[in-house]
């Protein structure tokens, strides 16, 4: 299997730290520069040459400036980015998250993980749902 490159839009520093730290054995996939919010997702891909382009972005439900499902809408919007694969994640997922993202073109909602082998699980399904 190919390496994936995985753009990740999360704004909490610990849990920036956590996904590095956490993932920094694996190999299936690499992280790209973190954005902060949805408008620096958005400015890295503008910035990014077609075959540069991430093949998953993973968004944050909870950031400033522009939140996930906000972003969500622009991604699948942007006849560039939109079959790149979505996946948003908060600490809280509730049916009004949950129903909008699907509405929206996520693949998934996910919870965020609290440990080694959360993050690693949570990887390995979004691994498995997009190859």
């Amino acid at each position: 299997m190919a390496v994936k490159r995985i753009l990740l839009a999360e704004d909490d520093k610990d849990d920036q730290f956590f996904f590095l730290d956490f993932l920094k054995d694996r190999t299936d996939f690499k992280l790209l520069p973190i954005a902060e919010n949805g408008i620096e997702i958005l400015e890295a891909l503008q910035q990014a040459a077609d075959l540069d382009l991430p093949d998953i972005i993973i968004l944050d439900q909870n950031m400033p400036k522009q939140n996930g499902l906000q972003t969500l809408h622009l991604l699948k919007t942007d006849s560039r980015y939109r079959d790149i694969p979505v996946f948003l994640y908060s600490t809280f997922a509730n049916e009004y998250l949950l129903e909008q993202s699907q509405k929206g073109g996520a693949i998934m909602v996910l919870n965020k993980p609290s440990n080694h082998e959360g993050y690693d699980k949570m990887m390995n399904e979004i691994l498995s749902l997009i190859s």
